[in-house]
């Protein structure tokens, strides 16, 4: 059976910065009874009163700040690593794309603290590189299908402990306060270490003091 509340958890879901401010209680619960009002009552079929919608939204609201309590047991002491002047080329994944992996990781010297991330979909492959090494590797891509080269990139990393891999919620937290700067990410690479963003140049600034923030708030 459908209930307020099923609706409710159904709503703030689709709304993450609804849900943010939901678990960090900075919102208001008439205001938003008032607004949710009109769609729970088309879903349920009746009339739904606004104190109904409140105390459903009251007690979401505590299921997630409990849920944000127990995540933050996690130690976010971690090292941010910045690199800036990226390009993320997008291409088909096909068969003879692999053919060319060789000569496109031999564009690169990490000795050299040099960058390449490829990141492999079911249909498509990103490939995320120092912008010197663009034409070279346009080059090395031209008899394959490119469908988005973006410019202007920075990436930041995070290194944590093990534990991270492990722990549920820790890449919201990042991905949320990124949000909530309106900061655009656009590739995620993880490992079980290692969370990095693939984000525009202009907010890099921006991302590592918000970022930041979030570790010190959470050591």
């Amino acid at each position: 059976m459908v209930t307020v509340s099923n609706l409710i958890e159904n709503e703030i879901k689709r709304r993450p910065l609804l849900q943010e401010a939901l678990t960090q209680g900075i919102v208001s619960y008439s205001a938003m009874a008032e607004q949710l009002q009109a769609k729970i009552a088309e879903k349920l079929g009746k009339e739904v009163h606004v104190p109904a919608i409140i105390m459903a939204l009251r007690r979401h609201a505590e299921k997630l700040q409990g849920q944000s309590k127990e995540q933050q047991k996690f130690s976010f002491n971690a090292e941010i690593i910045m690199k800036s002047n990226l390009v993320d080329v997008g291409v088909l994944k096909t068969h003879s794309f692999f053919t060319r992996l060789e000569d496109i990781y031999d564009l690169a010297d990490f000795e050299k603290g040099d960058t390449l991330n490829i990141i492999q979909g079911n249909y498509e492959i990103s490939i995320v590189i120092n912008a010197k090494y663009k034409e070279k590797l346009l080059d090395i891509l031209k008899d394959e299908r490119i469908h988005v080269t973006e410019e202007n990139l920075s990436s930041v990393s995070i290194n944590f402990s093990k534990d991270y891999v492990d722990t549920p919620g820790v890449l919201f937290s990042f991905t949320r306060v990124l949000a909530w700067n309106n900061i655009n990410v656009v590739e995620i690479v993880s490992t079980s270490k290692e969370l990095t963003f693939i984000i525009p140049k202009k907010d890099t600034a921006l991302a590592f003091e918000v970022l930041q923030e979030l570790i010190e708030e959470k050591v």
